[in-house]
């Protein structure tokens, strides 16, 4: 098939298909990317792995192919700010080239570049396309394959890898510049494994959208970290009621845990809602193996899902891709979703697996809170139902910061080829048997990684060896209340020696998962001749430093299947001669890699918090606090095995606790 002028292949309805599916895609938005060319989860593979997925299973023959289409401002001022669309506009312009990066380290997880802007007008002016041929009829239902995703620009500021909010956009399009479509009510679903925080309140009065969002929540710790995304959170004035939250209490939910949801939620109010319209923010980062969601849905989990919608709307459905980091992931997904639109075919039926009991308490304490609203809700739940449940696995976290598990449904990697077939990883084997236990699978990249020796440069409770050993053959040492799961090479370190540095250590946070209440140590990114830390060496393989990060930032009993800090990182920093590069560790707190200089012509290297969590302990934001007696003794041995007495070593850290930034 051709593709003509207008960008639109036309169907020709030769390959049996029964509906009329749209599929949106356009090369032009990989050109947003990082500056520096420096690996993050957001970037142009992404798309392009959905993409190759689809041609080669062949769904582009049996679709309408489209290309994509930017955004007029006046369209994005319904839901962003003037101020807002004016950076995004020009962001990518020559006169941001000197500021363009600082403009980005001040937003929350943004990145910027030369092709930032013409890739948000793209995604964002695709998804009003495809929303309005689906409005109009021209499609049934329609997929946009877009990049950036938006469901977290807010109205007036870009956040977590999103510029512009593109289903709030093209929701507020139909509504407001096409009321002779006769779509008067929009259900929008946000199956992303982050909250739609800024989709939420830009519907937040508007009873014209029902916003449904199920996510990982954790009482607010998990991204992006605020209270928007509890159950409580319900909309105001007209739209009361018409906000929905499902906010998960634990990682590794998977198909049972959003299928129960579905059921007892999600499909009761939308029937009685009735939409006219459905857009699903589709992201695919609750799928198995995603390194960020830490769930299990399988392709076959969100063909269900998708099918149940099916019913709703006559069908008009739009996916609008949101965040999905794992690119196998994504592309089964929204391969299998494909399948769906077209011929209602889900995939192979995955094994029985029932929902965790934590999923049936917030199913119940949803479902209660929106009775007002939707009385249909008020009856309770058969014993016999929630009483099918299955158990939280174990998982081993040894991170200092406070997240936990964020990486579980890497567990079992062998048989994640299976599971993207459409079987279903069973949630009680999620889990780790004991400390010793390693992946089987190996990666390219480990046996690379392990021809390198780095100088890792401890600082905090890594002073101390036995400590130290622990992130590199599992195990905890006393006062330690979380094991650790150690490398998957457990070869000690091959040397160690000490050296201080002009930087400023200091304690905050009030509360980690290894040492519980009180601080941990930091180190001050920027160097003050002033200041002197002591810091010991250990040599060991740069693929050793990464499992180290890894379960340093990521807090999971699972080890990493891709590098946090590869040779093209640490190339970068020692040719470059810069002194620190930031990596892409989730919600860890030492994402910020300091680079030393070399000893004997090995880079010496060291993880801390960045400029940015620097300015938010000295504002208060995130608080200043003393390390608890355990951890105080942990520096301690550590520093009296070194250059200093213990008289020396308990005056060194009393006085980085009590000397203000």
């Amino acid at each position: 098939m051709d593709v003509h002028d207008s960008g639109t292949r036309e169907f020709d309805g030769d390959n049996g298909d029964f509906r009329r599916v749209g599929v949106l895609y356009d090369e032009r938005m990989c050109k947003h990317h990082t500056p520096d060319g420096i690996y993050h989860p957001e970037n142009p593979n992404r798309i392009r792995a959905i993409w190759n997925k689809l041609q080669s299973a062949g769904i582009h023959k049996r679709c309408v192919v489209l290309n994509g289409k930017e955004a007029e401002d006046k369209h994005i001022l319904a839901v962003h700010s003037k101020k807002h669309v004016d950076l995004i506009r020009n962001i990518s312009s020559k006169e941001f080239d000197s500021r363009r990066d600082r403009i980005a380290s001040k937003l929350n997880s943004i990145y910027f570049n030369k092709g930032s802007s013409e890739s948000a007008y793209l995604a964002a002016g695709s998804v009003i396309d495809v929303a309005e041929r689906v409005a109009k009829g021209d499609l049934n239902s329609a997929i946009a394959i877009v990049r950036p995703p938006g469901h977290h620009a807010e109205h007036d500021e870009a956040m977590g890898f999103c510029l512009y909010n593109n289903v709030a956009v093209a929701a507020s399009f139909i509504l407001n510049e096409r009321p002779d479509l006769g779509i008067k009510k929009i259900l929008i679903v946000d199956w992303d494994v982050h909250h739609g925080n800024a989709t939420q309140k830009m519907f937040w009065k508007d009873s014209r959208v029902l916003f449904f969002s199920v996510h990982r929540h954790e009482f607010g710790s998990f991204y992006p970290a605020t209270d928007d995304g509890f159950y409580t959170m319900v909309g105001e004035g007209s739209g009361a009621g018409y906000n929905i939250n499902v906010p998960w209490e634990n990682a590794r939910c998977g198909d049972a845990d959003y299928l129960a949801v579905w059921d007892c939620i999600l499909l009761p109010i939308a029937k009685e809602y009735n939409p006219d319209m459905i857009i699903v923010s589709a992201g695919f980062d609750a799928a198995v193996g995603d390194p960020l969601g830490g769930c299990c849905v399988t392709p076959y989990g969100y063909s269900i899902m998708l099918k149940k919608l099916m019913n709703l709307a006559q069908g008009k459905i739009v996916l609008a891709l949101e965040g999905g980091y794992n690119l196998d992931s994504i592309a089964s997904s929204m391969l299998a979703c494909a399948e769906v639109l077209l011929n209602g075919r889900t995939m192979n039926k995955s094994s029985e697996t029932y929902p965790f009991e934590s999923t049936w308490r917030v199913i119940q304490a949803v479902r209660k809170e929106l009775s007002p609203f939707w009385p249909m809700l008020s009856d309770e739940l058969p014993d016999d139902l929630i009483s099918k449940k299955a158990p939280l696995p174990i998982l081993i976290s040894s991170s200092d910061s406070e997240i936990e598990d964020d990486e579980a449904s890497n567990a079992g990697l062998e048989t994640l080829e299976e599971v993207l077939r459409g079987m279903t990883l069973s949630q009680s084997e999620v889990k780790e048997d004991s400390q010793d236990q390693v992946l089987n699978a190996t990666y390219p990249w480990r046996s690379e990684l392990s021809k390198t020796d780095v100088w890792y440069a401890a600082f905090g409770s890594n002073l101390w060896e036995p400590r130290f050993l622990c992130y590199i053959k599992g195990g905890q040492v006393e006062g330690m209340k979380k094991l650790c799961t150690g490398s998957m090479d457990k070869t000690p370190p091959k040397e160690t020696l000490w050296k201080t540095f002009t930087h400023r250590l200091f304690f905050g946070h009030e509360y980690s998962n290894t040492w519980g209440q009180g601080g941990v140590a930091f180190l001050h990114p920027e160097s003050n001749s002033e200041e002197k830390s002591y810091l010991c060496l250990y040599r060991i393989t740069l693929e050793q430093f990464n499992d180290v990060l890894h379960q340093e930032n990521r807090g999971s009993g699972f080890l990493s299947n891709n590098p946090l800090f590869d040779l093209a990182n640490l190339n970068t920093v020692t040719s470059k001669h810069l002194n620190s590069i930031e990596i892409p560790a989730g919600r860890g707190w030492y994402h910020n890699l300091l680079y030393f200089g070399k000893e004997r012509d090995i880079p010496i290297v060291t993880m801390t918090c960045s400029h940015l969590d620097v300015e938010d302990f000295k504002s208060g934001k995130v608080p200043l606090c003393a390390p608890p007696k355990e951890y105080v003794d942990t520096l301690v041995k550590g520093l009296v095995e070194g250059p200093l007495s213990k008289e020396e070593a308990l005056i060194y850290v009393q006085n980085a606790s009590t000397k203000p930034l």
